[in-house]
């Protein structure tokens, strides 16, 4: 970080607190987001885009266990004004460098407590400080959103109601972090339901403002409720005092009781920062990196051992194998064969999902009798594969060291750790401990059945994947009403804003719309193949599961070759085109090699894609398009190869619920 002259910054304090009692003024680098922090009765702040008011006077504070409340009548000192303008390493990720690029106001709130505002070209964001040595109690934190009028527009994830009752944020708090998004005016959105992040509003037209939060380590991640018509509050869950074992197979730890704080903190740390993405262009809502810039830095120094890469996957398609002479399931035969098409293709991983364990005992140490896991993991590795388990949260929890030594020394390499279902305080640091646990084993870690990553990912570089989406999964059992198209072409916007997602594409079975139909046994997706094989190329996710069965995937050998082959961390992303709801296309490249993939939603779609970023006239493209019956016949595809004129635009027709993919060398 570089600080601004001194003289620079007393002027700009000088002329901010001359404009409005203690007023403070912070500008993006590029002057055209600004925020106004108020500091004469309570810390409040204001935020304008070109000049218009997005977001309101919203107040920001803490209370804590003894009353105090930091941030109403502060006691402002050592105002500093800092920026940086660098690039920062980012492995794992969508590239290998961002850019990382802001103006920063920091200043003393109240003994032992600063806040910090930072001012980026994409978005604000702010966080309390402690710099106490003493622990310290957290009764509650104040977030709220102001935004002007009450014609502000709403895409928002409700939490998933668990029945038709109404229920109160008590219960809400345990949840799935899945659903698909509620698009009305705030006014309009229900007030008895919780909202998880990211949530995306509108305040003026044209403009979007995405509200999430990053370095969120051994904190609750946060809640939105709509209280208001133009204001959202947020809320977060308390400690759990008392937890009794049960849910899901016994997997889960259910809040009984609770305390009256939200976080214990032990000494000096960060708290969260609050994100407001503002953006005017769907493309840079799709392509910002705040949630990763804003993170804290990596805690694991050797980073050398972790291996990104694609997953074969077992639960998705029920275990199912065709054409083979033994029956499948989960017995050493099935996980075999799965071995050897990860091996025959490339595909770095296999995953053991439920039901390598004895079931409704949460302890990974009894392997059902049917698998003979040292066999598995050791057949795996005579074929350059890796073996990765599923793991419920409480039966993880409950061993984590024995569990991590155990099978690290056995030479599985990971665990894809299920069911926390709860964001308070108690999971944060469960999430914790596991990343640390496992890097100590050299262990990669899939969080699933969890909230958004929220900078976990650059933390604990070793958590490749995270779940908290709608993701394929749903199609096993969601009625047709779902619109899991329409949902595909929001999450870029608004989910993958977080980071990284398991939403695990690849299906082999694709239905046009008014073909789907859930089935648990041989699922399909919702619309074409083509869309399939884009998602790779759309969606952030170092650890890329391929969900269909290998049967599946050996009848369609040019769709399998092209997921085969397709990386799953990146040296460049670029969001060519998008509109959120309606269509996107992403370029993303490894070395020399371009991929680009495109999503529509339910509407047929001509589109015009410029290749001018190839950096060369001539390439050679081998491209999967939509076929002319793709429209009826979600499997419908075509593939070429040719020569492509990259000073030309590419042009292509996506059917309904259509994508492309393409690969150009």
């Amino acid at each position: 970080m570089k600080k601004i002259p001194a003289i620079l910054s007393l002027l700009t304090l000088f002329a901010s607190v001359t404009a409005a009692a203690k007023d403070l003024r912070l500008t993006s680098p590029d002057q055209r987001l600004s925020v106004t922090i108020s500091t004469d009765q309570a810390v409040t702040y204001t935020v304008k885009a070109d000049g218009v008011t997005v977001i309101e006077p919203s107040p920001a504070a803490l209370t804590l266990d003894n009353g105090t409340v930091i941030g109403q009548n502060p006691k402002i000192s050592g105002v500093r004004l800092t920026s940086d303008d660098s690039m920062i390493a980012s492995p794992f990720y969508r590239a290998t460098q961002i850019h990382d690029n802001y103006n920063q106001l920091s200043f003393n709130v109240a003994k032992g407590w600063s806040m910090q505002f930072r001012a980026y070209n994409d978005g604000i964001a702010y966080r309390f400080v402690y710099d106490g040595k003493t622990p310290a109690t957290i009764k509650n934190e104040t977030v709220r959103i102001n935004f002007p009028g009450d014609a502000t527009m709403a895409t928002v994830p409700y939490v998933r109601p668990r029945s038709k009752s109404t229920e109160s944020f008590e219960t809400q708090f345990f949840n799935s972090f899945e659903n698909i998004y509620t698009q009305k005016p705030l006014k309009d959105l229900d007030r008895s339901r919780l909202i998880f992040l990211p949530a995306l509003f509108e305040p003026v037209e044209g403009v979007k403002v995405t509200f999430t939060e990053s370095g969120l380590i051994d904190y609750p991640g946060l809640f939105l409720n709509a209280d208001d018509n133009s204001s959202l509050q947020g809320i977060l869950a308390q400690v759990p005092d008392s937890v009794e074992q049960g849910g899901h197979n016994m997997l889960q730890l259910l809040v009984k009781s609770r305390h009256d704080y939200i976080a214990r903190i032990d000494g000096a740390r960060a708290l969260p920062w609050r994100i407001a993405v503002i953006t005017d262009n769907d493309a840079d809502l799709a392509s910002t990196n705040l949630t990763y810039l804003l993170a804290q830095p990596s805690r694991i120094n050797d980073i050398s051992w972790i291996r990104p890469g694609k997953v074969a996957w077992d639960w998705w398609n029920n275990w199912n194998l065709d054409g083979v002479d033994f029956k499948t399931g989960i017995n050493n035969d099935t996980y075999k064969a799965y071995i050897d098409f990860a091996s025959e293709n490339g595909i770095e991983y296999v995953i053991l999902d439920e039901g390598w364990a004895v079931n409704k005992k949460a302890d990974l140490m009894q392997v059902v009798p049917a698998i003979d896991l040292p066999m598995l993991v050791n057949y795996a590795k005579d074929k350059n594969v890796g073996i990765i388990l599923w793991a419920g949260y409480y039966a993880f929890d409950r061993d984590m060291e024995n569990v991590c030594r155990h099978y690290a020394d056995m030479g599985v390499k990971g665990f894809k750790v299920d069911f926390m279902d709860r964001d308070d305080q108690t999971i944060a640091e469960f999430n914790s401990r596991a990343a640390e646990t496992a890097a100590r084993y050299n262990l990669i870690l899939d969080l699933h059945g969890t909230a958004k990553p929220a900078g976990f990912n650059r933390t604990y570089p070793n958590v490749l994947n995270f779940e908290g989406v709608n993701g394929l999964e749903q199609m096993k059992w969601s009625p047709d009403t779902l619109d899991q198209v329409l949902y595909d072409v929001m999450i870029p916007f608004t989910r993958q804003v977080a980071g990284p997602m398991d939403y695990t594409q690849g299906a082999m079975r694709n239905a046009s719309k008014g073909n789907y139909h859930p089935c648990n046994s041989e699922p399909m997706s919702q619309g074409t193949r083509c869309r399939q094989l884009a998602l790779y190329v759309i969606l952030d996710s170092p650890f890329n599961m391929l969900c269909d069965t290998p049967s599946a995937y050996r009848r369609e050998p040019e769709s399998t070759e092209f997921i085969a082959e397709i990386p799953t961390v990146w040296d460049e992303t670029r969001v060519l085109d998008a509109k959120m709801g309606q269509y996107i296309v992403t370029a993303r490249r490894s070395g020399d090699r371009w991929y680009i993939g495109g999503l529509t939603d339910n509407s047929p779609r001509d589109i015009e894609v410029d290749l001018s970023f190839i950096g060369k006239p001539q390439a050679t493209m081998t491209l999967f398009a939509d076929g002319v019956n793709a429209h009826r016949i979600g499997r419908d595809y075509k593939k070429s190869v040719s020569a492509v004129d990259t000073t030309r635009p590419l042009k292509l027709h996506l059917a309904p619920g259509g994508g492309f993919a393409a690969r150009i060398d």
